[in-house]
């Protein structure tokens, strides 16, 4: 069912691997019933990607103890954000469970309420969708008030304090709206709205991604500030790409890097700093689409470019030589290559990560090499650090899949249940 509903959207393996945050050789191997799909999240994932209702898909499941089995194993699954493998004798048992959890989800009253009412981000929703958000209280809008609420999102993102920045950021959004002259609030709305975008990418909501990205980049141009009009083109490049549009993800990434480069604006060192993340950022991609050569090149050009530029303390995005790192990390897995990953986050010190965000990334992205490369007792380890550095990680997609994962191997990782149960994983 999931090649048909693929082909009918004229989408090649790789496209929607991108849409669910897959690997290719994941979808293939799905499609070919080489590794079962028992997660109720990744059936949600499919469901929406495919356009499938989600009881068709679980109608159509195949029980697990009638797969064929892959002659090798990693730590949960094939690859990262793998599924949940059986345990021997109890399959018809977890399909069971399985499908009383879909049930509960068609019957709960979050089924029935509007995407704004079920979401954390419903107060952003609304903001997108009605223009209506309260001004914060007491809130000086001014430009140094408005500045102060930039830099204080700012601060809870880099601080992974999602939760928080999910309730205030509508509010000090429609603070910037209201400022005068036009230029300045634009410039303003601009920065929020790119912070809002990488919050949705955090959270998950792609669809909000495109909107938010969109709004950034319509708000810097009106700003006329280079820098952040940067960084709304690389939020832009992001969510093209998690629509499954590689190639033109890459590409704008490419050209804004190229048209910063070109603009005397700013000033240089802050621009070859900008300029790196979206290298970095269009690595990221190529990797995605397998596209080795590309993506080796602009991640060494992303190096260089970091190097030679600096990062100030108010910049709009989190650039410089460590980010270059972690996007070469990403890189790396995403090719394939677990071992020199690993290999390279032994050079990076994670105490030296100026940022919660970013320690919380660092440690997750080495879980997910850990995964791919077999070691399921390292990947777990990771994870915790994550947890550690910054607790709202652990709820991201990528490490609840990693947690749902690894109860594979509850009988040999104490902790590991109450683990995937902070993570989001919806216990049986």
């Amino acid at each position: 069912m999931v090649a048909k509903a693929r082909r009918r959207k004229g989408w090649p393996q790789r496209d929607l691997a991108a849409m669910i945050d897959r690997s290719e050789s994941w979808v293939s191997q799905v499609e070919r019933d080489m590794i079962p799909v028992n997660s109720l999240g990744t059936l949600r994932e499919l469901s929406g990607a495919l356009d499938v209702s989600l009881p068709d898909l679980l109608a159509a499941a195949q029980p697990p103890s009638q797969m064929p089995r892959s002659p090798r194993r990693r730590c949960a699954s094939t690859s990262v954000g793998g599924n949940l493998a059986p345990e021997e004798g109890d399959d018809d048992v977890r399909r069971r469970k399985l499908l009383a959890a879909a049930a509960a989800v068609f019957t709960s009253p979050l089924a029935s309420a509007t995407p704004a009412q079920a979401s954390t981000l419903a107060p952003l929703e609304d903001l997108l969708l009605y223009g209506t958000a309260p001004v914060p209280h007491g809130s000086d809008v001014t430009p140094a008030g408005v500045a102060t609420a930039v830099k204080v999102s700012r601060q809870h993102f880099r601080a992974a304090r999602y939760d928080t920045l999910a309730k205030t950021l509508p509010g000090q959004i429609a603070q910037a709206q209201a400022l005068k002259p036009a230029e300045v609030s634009a410039a303003a709305v601009a920065d929020l709205y790119n912070i809002a975008a990488r919050l949705c990418i955090k959270l998950g909501e792609d669809g909000l991604v495109a909107i938010t990205a969109d709004r950034a980049l319509n708000s810097a141009r009106a700003g006329g500030d280079a820098l952040t009009t940067a960084e709304a083109h690389r939020m832009v490049s992001s969510a093209w790409r998690r629509q499954g549009h590689l190639a033109r993800a890459t590409d704008i990434a490419v050209r804004a890097a190229q048209d910063l480069r070109a603009d005397r604006s700013a000033p240089e060192p802050a621009r070859l700093a900008a300029g790196s993340s979206l290298l970095a950022t269009a690595a990221y991609t190529a990797a995605k689409r397998g596209d080795r050569q590309t993506a080796h090149a602009l991640i060494g050009e992303a190096a260089q470019t970091a190097h030679a530029g600096r990062t100030p303390p108010d910049a709009r995005t989190d650039a410089g030589i460590q980010q270059v790192l972690l996007h070469q990390l990403s890189v790396h897995y995403l090719l394939g290559d677990a071992g020199q990953a690993i290999d390279l986050a032994r050079t990076i010190d994670p105490a030296a990560l100026p940022t919660a965000e970013r320690q919380g990334r660092f440690f997750i992205d080495v879980a997910r090499c850990f995964d791919q490369w077999g070691k399921p007792q390292q990947c777990y380890r990771a994870l915790l650090a994550a947890e550690h550095a910054a607790p709202q990680e652990i709820r991201r997609g990528a490490a609840r899949d990693l947690a749902g994962g690894l109860l594979h191997h509850d009988r040999s990782l104490p902790g590991v249940r109450a683990f995937a149960g902070r993570a989001g994983v919806v216990l049986t």
